[in-house]
């Protein structure tokens, strides 16, 4: 019994050591992985490079995702709130640890929330859905979510949607769009694929000039099979909040020379005139792609408002 004992705690703690502070960033291989779709023969699940030359500062990315899939990231306390995590990548790839296991520290670890980040189809005529590919993972995603709540400690109502960049596009448009975009394939697909709530981090919104970041509208209109000027509109997730939308966090610094903050002003003042609940946090410093890696001054502390917010939306029962 005692042995029995000693190995179910050992194991909990090997399992919860990679996700610790920095010291020991957290892992791919220490996360629980759920498939999305059943995998077609041959199918990658995607093709990942390290970026880094720091192995306690990992930057890996992933590319050519046909198998998409969640890793998970389960607090040893789950506090019943979850977050779906949607990193960035431009559409050309997917970051895995900067908006991926960097989070865990703060949100996981200290906070209790159980993290599900997904490795996203990109946008490509490849692709059954073409430009509607990363959302239709994200809907599946959250359906998934919610269908197995009760096994990772979850409660189906409390849970949001995290996007960074480009992923915030993704999470701006699951929390905009009515429809799913793709056909129901078992019961999971009978649930909800609309978030609780949502947060987009210097989050890619508008398709229209100036607004557009070049290369996800570059990427995402050549995987359309809609004419450009009907796409332009379909992809711009501030012309589709509604009452339905739920309450908005909207982070960006006003010197992001790669996504325009003027992305989040516009999917804000969507929110005003639809009368949805948008907290607005613009930085006068911090660029593109901070994450919680590169944040510093007062901007490092946009973890704990984020926490904050989602504590607002998400009261313990």
């Amino acid at each position: 019994m005692r042995s029995s004992r000693f190995t179910a705690l050992l194991w909990v703690f090997l399992i919860a050591l990679p996700a610790a502070a920095h010291a020991a960033p957290a892992r791919e291989d220490a996360a629980r992985t759920t498939v999305l779709w059943k995998p077609q023969d041959g199918a990658p699940a995607g093709r990942i490079t390290e970026r880094s030359d720091d192995p306690e500062v990992p930057d890996r990315v992933i590319e050519d995702v046909r198998a998409p899939y969640l890793a998970v990231y389960a607090p040893a306390r789950p506090n019943g709130a979850a977050l779906l995590v949607t990193p960035g990548g431009g559409y050309a790839r997917i970051v895995l640890d900067k908006e991926g296991t960097a989070l865990v520290p703060a949100f996981v670890d200290a906070a209790g929330l159980t993290l599900f980040v997904l490795r996203y189809r990109l946008p490509d005529r490849v692709h059954a859905e073409g430009a509607d590919a990363p959302l239709a993972d994200a809907q599946r995603a959250m359906r998934l979510i919610r269908a197995h709540a009760s096994d990772y400690g979850v409660d189906p109502a409390r849970v949001g949607v995290m996007g960074f960049s480009a992923g915030g596009h993704v999470a701006a448009r699951l929390a905009t769009t009515q429809d799913a975009v793709y056909a129901d394939t078992d019961p999971a697909d009978a649930q909800s694929f609309r978030p609780d709530f949502a947060l987009l981090v210097y989050p890619v919104i508008s398709m229209h000039a100036p607004l557009a970041h070049a290369g996800s509208r570059t990427r995402v209109l050549a995987a359309s099979d809609t004419p450009e000027a009907t796409a332009l509109d379909r992809y711009s997730p501030d012309l589709h909040v509604d009452g339905r939308t739920p309450p908005l966090f909207l982070l960006h610094a006003q010197d992001d020379d790669v996504v325009p903050v003027g992305n989040a002003l516009a999917m804000h003042a969507a929110a005003l005139r639809a009368g949805v609940p948008a907290s607005l946090h613009v930085f006068p410093h911090g660029g593109h792609g901070f994450g919680t890696r590169g944040a510093t001054g007062a901007l490092a502390r946009w973890p704990q408002l984020a926490l904050d917010w989602i504590q607002e939306q998400t009261p313990t029962p």
